[in-house]
């Protein structure tokens, strides 16, 4: 699982395929715009944790809940799986109306149970790379420019759990935070994934150049295809916005860009779709190369 190549990021020329002619896209979804409302600003409260396989996988990784509210009568199912627990770990469990639950709902899917758990805790960004460290792998990062989707966001940290990434960076500002949206949609990943915030996006990628991890940026103008280009070692995946892409000063930023080969008539993914793909890539080459 050690990475055997020196640290020093000159030693290792990474093989970036030249752009063949056939059509391609990545997550810009340039092409998409207006075809998707933004998401309203409203305020979240993100102290909640909606639907009853999120509240459960929320007791099980031990996630601070002061108490937990069922819909009355609430009995069948799963929910008798969140009761159970919730007295084996003795957490308080209210029963309220479910006309309360939908008032309280961000998700609008809460089935009729929510957690008020304490506030997310964000991890510091050298949390990742210890991660990395302890585990003996090369850090496998994943960089996220003004993601404003809670459903994607949700997404990709579930997908980046699965895929072994040892963590998730986000800007301060335009990006989506840990809501109870993003929690449901990563059906509990956030529990098992360090993420951190960063003032600057592109003096972070800066940084962590600095320590040999190489940067890709996920673009459908780039030079290569990532099945053809070199993303063993340490690795960070940058994945733009969903109208937007990545912006300019932040491809100046990558030592390369890539993109996704696509032979249909849609030129756009879905960011978390996108972001997805390279992800799994990463992982294959790492299995398929011995490079963990």
């Amino acid at each position: 699982m050690k990475n055997n190549k020196n640290s020093k990021r000159q030693d290792r020329p990474r093989k970036t395929a030249p752009a063949p002619r056939e059509r391609y896209a990545n997550n810009r979804e340039q092409n998409a715009r207006g075809m998707m409302q933004e998401e309203q600003q409203v305020p979240v409260n993100e102290n909640l944790v909606e639907g009853r396989n999120a509240v459960i996988e929320a007791i099980k990784t031990g996630k601070s809940i002061e108490y937990i509210l069922i819909s009355s009568g609430s009995t069948t199912g799963s929910i008798n799986e969140v009761i159970k627990l919730a007295k084996e770990n003795k957490i308080v469990i209210k029963e309220v109306d479910k006309k309360k639950l939908d008032l309280m709902s961000q998700s609008h899917s809460h089935q009729g149970v929510i957690a008020m758990t304490t506030p997310y805790k964000y991890c510091e960004v050298n949390d990742i790379l210890e991660l990395a460290a302890e585990r003996g792998e090369d850090p496998f990062i994943i960089i996220l420019d003004e993601i404003e989707d809670p459903h994607n966001f949700g997404a990709i940290i579930r997908t980046a759990e699965t895929c072994g990434a040892h963590g998730i960076v986000i800007p301060k500002r335009r990006n989506v935070g840990v809501t109870p949206v993003v929690y449901k949609s990563s059906a509990g990943a956030v529990d098992h994934m360090k993420i951190a915030k960063v003032t600057n996006i592109n003096t972070y990628i800066d940084s962590i150049k600095e320590q040999g991890i190489w940067v890709y940026g996920a673009h459908m103008e780039g030079q290569g295809f990532c099945y053809e280009t070199d993303l063993t070692g340490k690795i960070a995946l940058v994945i733009g916005s969903e109208g937007r892409g990545l912006a300019k000063h932040t491809k100046e930023k990558c030592d390369g860009l890539v993109k996704i080969p696509m032979v249909g008539e849609i030129s756009s993914l879905n960011a978390s779709v996108a972001g997805g793909i390279l992800m799994y890539e990463v992982l294959k080459q790492r299995l398929t190369k011995g490079n963990k």
